[in-house]
């Protein structure tokens, strides 16, 4: 595929105009839809694109001129849409988390098997130059064979954050789904598979606010053997404080730091004492967000559907994820019983 890449954008939510400046970068934004269509016409105007308040519409009037379908809408609905785009012949590209079950996951994959699709799932962490620089010497044996992690997430969010849809358990599913997914995700990139999790979550500082957790402490046993934690909050006094990876290697010890995965903080290998420093986080909103590196996930699509590329990150990966994610939430599960 040779040609400009055509997209629909689906949720038109601030996320959504983020995707929108990075597809007209790698292709055409044909399309924009939203269940509130005063919002869906925000957006076309200003990309020149059609505007629709409900899916099957704009999928049946766009049929021939969209490749595409990013899926940007509230985490509950990006199962059901994403397998709708998918059966109606349109590649995916959905925001995480991929789904809030491993089962609709799986629906997903298979949806994307059985239509020839491509299902593409947004985990732009990967990208940060400093995860990258990791991940390489990870891949090459640098570090030796990994003892324990250690994973902190301390932000914060307020009462303005939790609007709409967000902190409600039935459309965002908690926080791990959808503040710190991107973590969980790098450590099953970097590590693999968890066997054994001890988790206890609490909503702290956010009663009455949010039906989610605020707080989690995590102990996590991966398949090879190696001894992780994880730590994560959204009560950090003000503002985004840390995000954070550490890796205990039998050769080495490095630390990927700063708010959001953006620096190469500490490293101690055979052969090398000190690393680089990533790029400076990208502005978000009240809160400067993570390290966006959205622009490398199209280039990615763009170079898969040309032929040049694999998916950086695909749909068992973020199926991955979600398994890891439902571990820790039934090992918390006296938290979860009674919200």
């Amino acid at each position: 595929m040779n040609k400009k890449i055509k997209f629909a954008l689906v949720g038109c939510g601030r996320i959504a105009y983020r995707h929108a400046e990075y597809i007209n970068n790698y292709g055409q934004l044909v399309a924009a839809c939203d269940c509130d269509l005063k919002s869906a016409e925000k957006l076309a105007v200003r990309y020149s694109a059609h505007r629709y308040e409900k899916l099957d519409e704009m999928m049946a009037l766009e049929k021939s001129f969209i490749d595409v379908v990013s899926i940007c809408t509230p985490n509950a609905l990006h199962a059901t849409q994403t397998i709708v785009a998918l059966q109606a012949g349109y590649h995916v590209l959905c925001e995480k988390p991929m789904a809030l079950s491993s089962r609709d996951c799986g629906e997903m994959i298979k949806a994307a098997e059985q239509a020839n699709r491509r299902l593409f799932i947004v985990k732009q962490n990967r990208f940060n130059p400093s995860v990258r620089q990791v991940k390489e010497w990870l891949d090459q044996g640098r570090l030796g064979r990994i003892l324990s992690c250690q994973v902190n997430c301390f932000w914060n969010r307020n009462r303005d954050y939790y609007q709409g849809w967000k902190g409600t358990r039935t459309m965002d599913g908690g926080s791990l789904y959808t503040l710190f997914s991107h973590f969980i995700d790098l450590l099953y990139w970097m590590l693999g598979d968890v066997e054994e999790v001890q988790a206890v979550t609490d909503n702290l500082a956010h009663t009455g606010i949010m039906e989610i957790e605020d707080t989690g402490a995590v102990i996590l046993r991966f398949a090879q053997g190696c001894i992780g934690t994880l730590h994560y909050t959204t009560n950090a006094y003000e503002g985004n404080m840390e995000g954070s990876l550490t890796l205990f290697g039998e050769k080495g010890t490095v630390k990927i730091g700063g708010q959001y995965l953006n620096e190469l903080e500490y490293v101690r290998m055979e052969g090398l004492e000190r690393g680089g420093t990533g790029a400076s986080a990208e502005a978000y909103r009240k809160y400067e967000g993570s390290q966006s590196q959205l622009g490398e996930v199209y280039a990615n699509l763009a170079a898969v559907l040309q032929g040049k590329a694999s998916i950086s990150t695909n749909g068992f990966e973020g199926l991955k994820t979600v398994e890891i994610i439902e571990k820790i939430y039934r090992a918390a599960g006296a938290f979860h019983a009674k919200s």
